[in-house]
């Protein structure tokens, strides 16, 4: 069956890639032009290579296209489909040399342009410097996931302690669908930072170092941790810090008895089109780091970003030592007993 041969198919595909070139001598005569269909001998050199390098079943077919131009001097493109039991793969392009003793493929990519504008920090409470910093770092945050929650609380304060308004920093939202109350945490603080930038910080900062407290039951250290406790404990936090920041607590009930989550499903969106399938994810200028790796490794990105835009980054991170343990007091001598 095709399915079966697909990993054939796909090893083909990076064979080409690494560069299947010079395999065979050219031929006497040869000539690929673009418009004109390879001779029976030379799309027999080019199945002979790909089934020989593939290990495709015996009983596949392989079709090939006439060559067509490229943008590549001396090759040409052709695509190449492989069939098995009246099913067919998707069209493999290849590209083949004018002399016809080389087979390559070829993977394309833009460059960007300015890669701190990859990912854009607009519309999100961010923070350090503006958008004009230097460095934007953009972060795809879930607020139950314990892994996010120490790579917050290695990088905050530190982080802007260290670059100031050098670098801006924002969360986006990527609850995972295993953390039952990610998504009402991401509401919650969305919508107390609709009214307030610290009120959304403060409540993350809170959320984050007391993630493992969440749904359980302040009375019964033992009872099981339950969604509906969780979601009235965030809902609680999100109206302390209304009363904190003095904001508007009908307009925050509201944000969050709508239960509009549609922005939320667009940063999960677009954080599954960069290839994130778990949190945390930091792009620093564009450069994806996953997981929570130490800071100094994130210190290291960073001043990176910064000397590429042309600026200085601080002196190296120097992680400081644990204070030492302090030395117990002497003891009081004893005193000689009396004479008595």
């Amino acid at each position: 069956m095709l399915s079966r041969c697909l990993p054939s198919l796909l090893f083909a595909a990076t064979l080409a890639t690494l560069g299947c070139h010079a395999q065979t001598p050219a031929l006497t005569g040869t000539t690929v032009k673009p418009g004109t269909p390879l001779s029976l001998e030379e799309s027999r050199r080019v199945e002979v290579l790909l089934r020989q390098k593939a290990n495709l079943p015996p009983m596949s077919t392989i079709h090939i296209s006439v060559p067509a131009s490229s943008e590549v001097p001396g090759f040409s493109t052709i695509s190449i489909t492989f069939e098995s039991d009246g099913k067919a793969s998707r069209p493999i392009t290849f590209l083949v040399s004018n002399d016809g003793a080389t087979l390559a493929q070829l993977t394309k990519y833009t460059l960007p342009v300015k890669p701190r504008e990859m990912l854009s920090s607009a519309g999100r409470p961010a923070r350090g410097g503006t958008e004009a910093a230097p460095v934007i770092i953009v972060g795809f945050d879930d607020l139950e996931c314990p892994y996010c929650a120490r790579l917050h609380e290695s990088i905050f304060p530190l982080l802007t302690q260290r670059y100031g308004d050098k670098v801006r920093f924002v969360y986006k939202d990527f609850p995972l669908e295993q953390h039952p109350w990610a998504m009402h945490a991401a509401l919650d603080v969305n919508c107390v930072a609709e009214q307030s930038t610290p009120g959304y910080w403060n409540m993350v900062d809170y959320v984050h170092a007391h993630a493992s407290e969440m749904g359980a039951d302040p009375k019964d250290p033992k009872a099981e941790k339950t969604l509906p406790r969780a979601t009235e404990q965030l809902d609680a936090l999100a109206h302390e810090q209304a009363k904190a920041q003095k904001l508007d607590d009908a307009k925050l009930t509201a944000c969050i008895k709508t239960n509009d989550t549609r922005s939320i499903a667009e940063s999960q969106k677009l954080g599954t089109s960069l290839g994130i399938e778990a949190t945390p994810s930091l792009f620093i200028n564009g450069d994806k780091v996953d997981g929570a790796v130490p800071v100094e490794f994130i210190f290291q990105v960073i001043d990176d970003a910064l000397r590429a835009e042309g600026v200085t980054p601080p002196a190296p991170y120097v992680e400081p030592k644990p204070a030492a343990p302090a030395t117990p007091a002497a003891a009081p001598a004893a005193k000689a007993p009396s004479g008595r």
